[in-house]
């Protein structure tokens, strides 16, 4: 009997970053490895990756990473986990150029070579376990489904997925070799949540290209699209649609560029006319009505580019009179305030907002009717929901239920659960460390909570600075406290305020400079306590209290 784990290292309870693992006998298997662009509560972090240091412990032991697709949340962290541990990568052409975008473009990791080009008639041999693969149907070209073949059953991970039956030869599932899977028997499935509490049926891509085509012909002025740089079907739409139109295309953004020139170059984007893509200097040479502004933003991020354009602060655009802003992008949950602000801002700069997701429901993941029929074809012996929040994953357990799954054989997991099997199914061991890592700057994992919070006080409360210099050989204060307030309370309206602050830490400067025992810790410590204390009384606010103490005693000359 093979010794069999199943870990999900992260991408549960939280959206993005995936990240799973397989362990089977002494090999380990990565599945996806990407990161997560954080919300409002991560002040001034860019993104969050994966915790990698269960597979830094056991880096002998991993046989590859395995990638399903080549959006951020499934190759986003590489850069960062290659840089830890050097493994091969496997995944489609693809998914393959775009993960070598993102390893290159990161200073520790542009020399890494040991990429390895998969399709799904692909089978990799490692011994105990046969890798293979199966496509999906998703928002962009060349996804992918993983299938571990053990002696116990198959463990299969679907990445992400849709069904759709209208779909264009290049992004078509291959329904039988999903039969085949589920035929073969399998111990373990590990299925997207994303949408599985929202019982909508999707439309098909071939209705969105029509309504993108639409929206595009009948508008006589300028066009400004809002797309995500990596969702390639909906920018092959937006293309197509204008050479219909005889409009000209000005992209923005570097990463944009480099992924539409990867994908033209294999053969994953179809430019109908070569000058259809124009520059923003020859935009002066055309009307309005011919022009259409590809906007990703930074980060593939399109809604922040739209906010600048509004307000006047983009570097080259502005939107302007008779505008139309055309949002080809669904905001989650956690989005849809800030985008209602952004139409705000965009009307009233002069343009018009539409949203493609007015007329219709789009999405490039399973609604719950697709996760059935998933589970239905696979037919597993346990169940992992994997990728949403804790309620997503909840909702896609009781879909499982209703197909008949046992209850005591779905597994909501949290970030570092352990799965073991144990010979006929699997059950919870001790759970490994799985924290966020959050990359700030060209820091990797040197922020955590104490500084999350601190940043958070500051934003909201300020900061209170104490400067005293004293001379503690003589016992005294050699000048009085000094006071620096910002984002506090303004100065000159308070200063009975900053008065009674500096009277105070007079006071406990002295206390200390004749106690016996003086500790630098000590005196600072209790100036933070009692200033504190008294700032709140006065204010019902609570600023970042620094002291800063400096001693002026000179050493006797020799």
């Amino acid at each position: 009997m093979s010794k069999i784990k199943i870990i999900p290292i992260s991408g549960v309870r939280e959206n993005g970053k995936n990240m799973y693992i397989a362990e089977v006998d002494e090999d380990i298997f990565v599945m996806d490895c990407g990161l997560q662009y954080p919300e409002n509560e991560y002040l001034g972090i860019d993104t969050i990756i994966p915790d990698f240091t269960y597979l830094e412990e056991n880096a002998d032991r991993v046989a590859g990473v395995f990638v399903t697709h080549g959006h951020a949340d499934a190759i986003g962290a590489l850069p960062y986990f290659l840089e830890k541990i050097e493994v091969p990568v496997f995944g489609t052409k693809l998914t393959i150029e775009l993960a070598k975008l993102q390893v290159h473009s990161y200073e520790p990791t542009k020399k890494f070579k040991e990429f390895h080009v998969i399709d799904e008639h692909t089978e990799i041999d490692f011994g105990s376990v046969t890798a293979s693969f199966f496509k999906t149907t998703h928002s962009i070209p060349d996804s992918v489904g993983i299938c571990l073949h053990t002696s116990e059953g198959n463990i299969v991970y679907t990445g992400d997925f849709k069904f759709d039956q209208a779909a264009v030869p290049m992004y078509q599932t291959d329904y039988s070799r999903l039969a085949e899977i589920g035929k073969e028997g399998v111990l373990a499935l590990l299925s997207t949540s994303s949408n599985a509490e929202n019982p909508a049926v999707a439309a098909s891509e071939r209705k969105i290209a029509e309504e993108v085509a639409d929206t595009i012909r009948y508008w006589e002025g300028r066009i400004i699209v809002a797309c995500v740089a990596s969702n390639l079907q909906r920018v092959q739409q937006v293309i197509d649609a204008c050479y219909e139109s005889n409009r000209k295309i000005v992209l923005t953004g570097k990463d944009f560029s480099r992924i539409i020139k990867t994908a033209m170059k294999l053969g994953k984007l179809n430019l109908p006319d070569e000058n259809i893509l124009i520059t923003q200097k020859q935009m002066r040479k055309y009307d309005d009505h011919q022009i259409l502004i590809l906007e990703t933003g930074r980060m593939g991020e399109p809604i922040k580019a739209l906010q600048r354009m509004a307000t006047g602060s983009h570097q080259t655009l502005r939107i302007k009179e008779g505008d139309l802003v055309y949002i080809t992008t669904t905001p989650t949950i956690a989005m849809e305030t800030y985008v209602a602000k952004t139409e705000d801002m965009i009307y009233r700069a002069g343009g018009t907002v539409k949203n493609i997701s007015d007329n219709m429901r789009v999405s490039g993941h399973a609604n719950p009717k697709d996760l059935q029929l998933m589970l239905n074809l696979m037919h597993p012996n346990c169940f992992i929901p994997v990728q949403g929040e804790y309620r997503l994953l909840a909702a896609h357990a009781n879909l499982a239920q209703e197909v008949g799954i046992p209850l005591e054989n779905i597994f909501i997991t949290a970030r570092g659960d352990v799965l073991e099997f144990d010979g006929e199914s699997l059950i919870t061991a001790s759970p490994i460390q799985a924290e966020n890592v959050m990359v700030d700057g060209i820091g990797v994992g040197d922020i955590g909570n104490i500084v999350l919070r601190d940043r958070k006080i500051l934003s909201e409360d300020g900061i209170f600075v104490v400067v005293v210099t004293i001379n503690r050989r003589e016992k005294r204060i050699v000048a009085k406290p000094q006071i620096t307030s910002r984002g506090f309370v303004y100065v000159k309206a308070s200063r009975d305020l900053i008065l009674e602050s500096a009277e105070m830490v007079e006071v406990i400067v002295e206390k200390h400079l004749h106690d016996s025992e003086f500790e630098w810790g000590k005196l600072k410590q209790d100036i933070r306590e009692q200033l504190g204390h008294y700032l709140f009384d006065q204010t019902k606010r609570r600023p970042v209290i620094l002291p800063v103490i400096m001693d002026a005693s000179q050493r006797p000359r020799k």
